[in-house]
């Protein structure tokens, strides 16, 4: 009989908090791409501004850990949807303020309800203390 590995995938905690994520994104994904058109950058940049209101590409990418060049690039495809609008700081011509138009606004709105509902459906797998268990060790990796 072989002997086990030193080392087991399976027991990996960062590998195995990619398959959770991974799992119950796919789902949420074709919401968010079927129902509003929206790429995953694009959803995180629609809620960050949904829930921050004004803000910046850079505090957004050093909130949600997501590179400059994704943002900008969903910031250019949400603007061209008329779902955000970039104002140029009258302090600091190289920074851009976005925040998003009532369209967008509204599909936060919409989004943040399908939102709710998928993760109720999920959250109904886990009884109400391994529910606030979860959420109290996922926030623990949170910086």
């Amino acid at each position: 009989m072989p002997d086990k590995p030193a080392f087991a995938l399976s027991d990996f905690i960062p590998y195995l908090l990619n398959r959770a994520a991974e799992e119950t994104s796919a789902e949420f994904a074709k919401i968010y791409k079927d129902r509003f058109g929206l790429l995953r950058t694009e959803w995180r940049v629609l809620f960050h501004l949904g829930q921050m209101g004004e803000s910046t590409a850079t505090e957004i990418g050093l909130r949600s850990k997501i590179h400059k060049t994704k943002i900008s690039r969903a910031v250019a495809r949400l603007e061209k949807r008329r779902l955000l609008k970039r104002t140029r700081s009258e302090t600091d011509r190289r920074r851009e303020f976005i925040r998003l138009t009532p369209a967008g606004k509204k599909m936060f709105v919409e989004l943040s309800r399908a939102a709710d509902k998928y993760n109720e459906t999920l959250m109904k797998k886990l009884e109400p203390a391994e529910q606030a268990l979860l959420k109290r060790i996922l926030s623990g990796f949170i910086l």
